[in-house]
């Protein structure tokens, strides 16, 4: 069964889809506000109502889209909004509010499998991180990390060559490049910074003494710090 994050501005708190109350999935109903993601639990499919304000719901799309969101989107509408809906609305599928249980557990495993499908060699996902090479983007727990271009970069290639050890030296020459004419100093500032963004699962990025930073994988021991 699928985790579901419905979204939506209904005043009477009713349920969006009322045959998800007929199906195993595990859904949390939270206001149609871009803001709420923040502190919302992770998903792997974001629910929209558009039933009422489909001028809403298609700014709150195409803003997700914009900003890289890449769980998948299920667009709940009535029959007479089905005429509004096109390619710009960036949503993976939409169905009638009306639509039965068979019908929306349909939706909802063709929504997960095409997602992944459509992104078979660009997605990592490992010990709670979730990185979009494509698109530069990289979620922790389901949620938005904000890096810069070059702590993307060192989180990437932590995370593609877990459980190895590296020195400065070698992280410089792998991330910087070659031509890069700054200190060792620069690899210690960036793992900072990341282990600051990553809150309570820093010590993903281990410390080995005297050598250099590894990527601890949630099968080790990544509860316990090392010194450096």
């Amino acid at each position: 069964m699928a985790q579901l994050l419905v979204m939506s501005s209904a005043p009477d708190g009713a349920p969006v889809l009322p045959a998800l109350e007929l199906l195993g999935h595990r859904a949390r109903q939270i206001p149609a506000d871009a803001a709420q993601l923040a502190t919302a639990p992770s998903a792997e499919l974001l629910v929209i109502d558009a039933r009422s304000d489909l001028v809403a719901a298609r700014s709150l799309c195409k803003m997700l889209a914009s900003i890289g969101f890449d769980t998948p989107v299920l667009l709940v509408v009535t029959e007479g909004g089905l005429a509004a809906i096109n390619a710009e609305w960036a949503i993976t599928d939409v169905v009638l509010e009306t639509a039965g249980p068979a019908e929306v557990d349909a939706r909802i495993r063709l929504a997960l499998t095409r997602t992944a499908a459509e992104n078979p060699s660009t997605r990592i996902q490992i010990s709670g991180l979730s990185i979009d090479e494509a698109s530069y983007a990289a979620r922790l727990r389901g949620k938005p990390l904000d890096l810069t271009y070059k702590e993307f970069q060192l989180l990437h290639f932590f995370a593609t060559h877990p459980s190895r050890v590296f020195t400065r030296e070698q992280l410089l020459s792998e991330v910087w490049g070659y031509d890069y004419f700054g200190g060792t100093r620069t690899v210690d500032v960036h793992v900072r910074r990341l282990r600051a963004k990553l809150g309570d699962l820093e010590l993903l990025i281990g410390t080995v003494r005297n050598v250099g930073y590894r990527f601890m994988t949630n099968d080790e021991d990544a509860g316990a710090p090392t010194a450096g």
